[in-house]
């Protein structure tokens, strides 16, 4: 008989459950990685056009791609999407908690 596979639950951020500092960060950019993505396959658009669109290089637009945005802030991936063709709402609202949160949510 095998043994059993062990299941950790998740917490909804991988990055905070592999024990990343930072990890509320990743995951916000991870997001916008993902829907700069989505929007560029929608509209057909190649690394190297995106690249010219934001004022980045393609290398550069590859690696956001790949998930490996250490290097570019979220403010430079939210004027990717406003390039894109994408309004950007940024809401504060008061916490139910003694230490709000950060989340993206797509319209």
């Amino acid at each position: 008989m095998k043994d059993p596979i062990e299941v950790e639950i998740s917490s909804g951020n991988v990055y905070a459950d592999i024990g990343l500092s930072d990890a509320e960060e990743m995951l916000i950019k991870a997001q916008l990685a993902q829907k700069i993505g989505e929007l560029m396959q929608n509209r057909r658009l190649t690394q190297a056009a995106a690249a010219k669109l934001f004022g980045m290089t393609q290398p550069k637009v590859s690696a956001l791609l790949r998930g490996q945005f250490r290097g570019i802030s979220e403010a430079k991936m939210i004027e990717c999407l406003n390039k894109l063709g994408r309004d950007v709402q940024i809401v504060i609202a008061e916490s139910r908690q003694v230490t709000g949160t950060l989340k993206v949510v797509f319209a």
